[in-house]
């Protein structure tokens, strides 16, 4: 088993230095997981936060072979709950195969005071063997 962290240079950058946005978990066959950090995204609205947010997920999932199709955990953070509907619209467009394991939770803020909602995931990319 190998791990390797990573931040894309094909993928939107870290907001902070303090933290890798990919750490891939690799496997004598080729498979690996992939542990992503929580990702927010500029907009004035849940909903353009939101895809925003799985716009960047896409593009370091596919910086690793991988795609959004080979989620297997989602684990959402939104700061009003009520508004849970919004996103899972557009998380719908995302995610649009069986739906991963997923956790989703109120928090009172983030990291960012701007901030609507943070979504980290897993991903499981096949062998290649």
């Amino acid at each position: 088993m190998q791990i390797t962290l990573d931040d894309p240079a094909s993928a939107p950058q870290p907001l902070s230095p303090y933290y890798s946005q990919v750490a891939r978990v690799e496997h004598a066959d080729g498979s690996a997981l992939l542990f992503l950090s929580g990702q927010i995204a500029e907009g004035a609205t849940l909903a353009e936060q939101s895809r925003g947010g799985f716009e960047t997920i896409a593009a370091l999932l596919e910086a690793h072979g991988a795609t959004l199709a080979d989620v297997i955990n989602i684990r959402t953070y939104l700061t009003d709950i009520t508004a849970l509907a919004e996103y899972g619209a557009v998380r719908r467009e995302f995610l649009t195969g069986t739906p991963p394991t997923s956790t989703t939770f109120e928090v009172s803020r983030l990291f960012r005071a701007e901030a609507l909602i943070e979504v980290e995931v897993v991903a499981a990319v096949p062998g290649t063997e």
